[in-house]
């Protein structure tokens, strides 16, 4: 069983428009709601794929409840703890070459009893028998920097492995627990060692610093150059290019799914992470892939790291070149 940890869960409405016009009337040719918040994703193309999952989350409000009958009509058993504030909605609008225009709302503010009610709830499913706990996301107002550094300990003292996608002092603090894995972008990759990487030889050298300072394996997502794995059996390289871009919302999140689905170490698991996250971005929205959306033969995975590869990432979203290769890593 997977478990997820979403401190800041959402409603994602996304529309979809001709063109993203500043001050104009714009109408959408389709729109849709899907539970959101990364970690939800996560549970969401974990159950996708046909495994079960157990989400544990933060719900308050109607767009709690709603959240809730999502997820569950999706067949992901919810572990909600229930909150004063409302659960917030992220609007996302999508334009047919792909660019993404969202807008992320706050979310409510924790209490210290709300914030001690998720990692009591964490841990309990934690130690009821789940393989992998991911937990991923920026942190809600009321929980300080040091909360995954918790939930890193208290899942370990559970008997769990967890995986860690987040960013900033959040991440640098968390390392000390010896997450299993942490998912960085190459943004984030960049910014936890403090200078910027220009080619995948440092963003490499990157990852092997923290490998050091406690992560036990870094799967680092690069932009158009591909992902990186480094971890305990060596360093792996891979990539999966995709014709066009349709939606990368929660790309990331069905990358690392895939990913600990198949078991979290090795050039297996890199190939699965890219074969999700390619699917991914190729449907609508924030829909996770299922086994038949998946092309494995795409796939490229190597121990050969093209270290001396330039890295190129897109100075902003609406320069981003098609064809690209999927990354997904979207916050």
């Amino acid at each position: 069983m997977i478990l997820t940890v979403t401190p800041n869960p959402s409603l994602d409405r996304t529309y979809e428009i001709p063109a993203l016009e500043r001050g104009a009337v714009l109408r959408a040719g389709a729109d849709r709601v899907d539970p959101g918040g990364k970690g939800v994703n996560v549970s969401r193309a974990v159950a996708a794929a046909g495994h079960r999952t157990t989400a544990v989350l933060p719900l308050g409000g109607p767009e709690g409840a709603l959240l809730s009958r999502l997820l569950t009509g999706q067949g992901i058993e919810v572990a909600a703890v229930p909150v004063a504030g409302r659960t917030r909605v992220n609007i996302s609008a999508v334009e047919p070459d792909g660019t993404l225009t969202k807008l992320n709302a706050a979310g409510p503010e924790l209490t210290a009893a709300e914030s001690e009610a998720l990692l009591t709830a964490a841990g309990r499913h934690a130690a009821a028998g789940a393989a992998w706990t991911v937990c991923c996301g920026s942190l809600p107002r009321g929980l300080g920097d040091d909360w995954y550094a918790e939930l890193v300990a208290r899942t370990h003292r559970a008997g769990a492995r967890i995986a860690l996608d987040t960013s900033g002092p959040a991440l640098i603090r968390a390392l000390a627990e010896r997450p299993d894995v942490i998912k960085p972008n190459a943004d984030e990759l960049a910014d936890a060692v403090g200078r910027a990487l220009v080619t995948v030889r440092d963003a490499a050298e990157a990852a092997e610093e923290l490998r050091a300072a406690g992560a036990q394996a870094v799967l680092a997502s690069l932009g158009p150059a591909g992902q990186l794995l480094v971890d305990r059996t060596g360093m792996y390289f891979g990539s999966a290019p995709v014709a066009a871009v349709r939606s990368d919302v929660g790309a990331g999140d069905a990358s690392l799914a895939g990913f600990v689905t198949a078991g979290g170490t090795g050039p297996g698991a890199l190939a699965a992470a890219l074969a999700h996250g390619a699917a991914a971005v190729q449907l609508p929205g924030s829909a996770m892939p299922t086994p038949a959306d998946l092309r494995p033969e795409a796939v490229t995975v190597t121990p050969d790291v093209p270290l001396d590869q330039p890295l190129h990432l897109p100075p902003s979203p609406r320069s981003r070149p098609h064809p690209r290769t999927a990354d997904g890593a979207v916050r």
